[in-house]
């Protein structure tokens, strides 16, 4: 007898090609969400997200986020997921800090974020509608990772999630080099969510630097 829940019936779990079919539901909406940048280098790592437009009187959503001194991440997708995935990421941080009496590394942070995204799926409930990208500095050096609403997660020195992530990332690739300075990596930052969208975006960019080990933002400003 098939493993079954209280859900049971409501949602088929598989599509006719074997794909789950609310996985797919919520990496569509992903993919109409901020476009979503993380670029690595070996002595840095940059997180740079669109702020999309509001109503004048409406203050623009936080996009880069701080999980501990040394560990930021950014997302795309529904802000409510976004933000609870945040703040699943700062508990289990501190539950690490005093259980531990050290900071936590990246790896185990996406990790972690794997786990719980992948317990949505095993019910059918509605997975979480945001894709992650962390990135920290610890004992291993500069680390970035990308976690998707399957539980699914990349280690990687480029990528791109939300609107036209797949035109954002061709552009990081095609100019990426280890060698990028901050800025540089901020511009091509810029420059792969401006090509992407097709106009001169508003962008909030955090960074995280090797040896400091620590993750600041950089207040948000039009793009050149």
């Amino acid at each position: 007898m098939s493993e079954s829940s209280p859900n049971s019936g409501r949602f088929p779990f598989y599509g006719p090609q074997g794909r789950l079919v609310l996985v797919d539901s919520a990496l569509e909406a992903v993919s109409r969400g901020s476009t979503t940048i993380g670029i690595r280098t070996p002595k840095f790592a940059i997180l740079s997200s669109q702020i999309k437009p509001t109503h004048p009187l409406i203050e623009p959503s936080e996009k880069i986020f701080s999980i501990d001194y040394h560990v930021g991440a950014t997302g795309s997708g529904y802000i409510g997921d976004i933000l609870q995935l945040i703040d699943t990421l700062r508990l289990e941080a501190q539950k690490h800090k005093l259980t531990y009496e050290s900071p936590i590394d990246t790896d185990s942070l996406a990790k972690h974020l794997s786990t719980y995204l992948h317990n949505y799926t095993t019910y059918a409930v509605r997975p979480q509608a945001a894709s992650i990208i962390l990135a920290g500095a610890d004992e291993t050096g500069v680390q970035m990772y990308q976690v998707d609403p399957s539980g699914t997660f990349f280690r990687g020195s480029g990528f791109a999630i939300g609107q036209a992530a797949d035109m954002a990332l061709d552009v990081v690739t095609k100019e990426y080099s280890a060698d990028l300075t901050q800025q540089q990596a901020i511009d091509l930052s810029k420059k792969a969510i401006e090509k992407a969208l097709g106009e001169k975006p508003i962008v909030e960019t955090g960074i995280v630097l090797a040896g400091e080990n620590t993750f600041h933002k950089i207040p948000f400003e039009k793009g050149n």
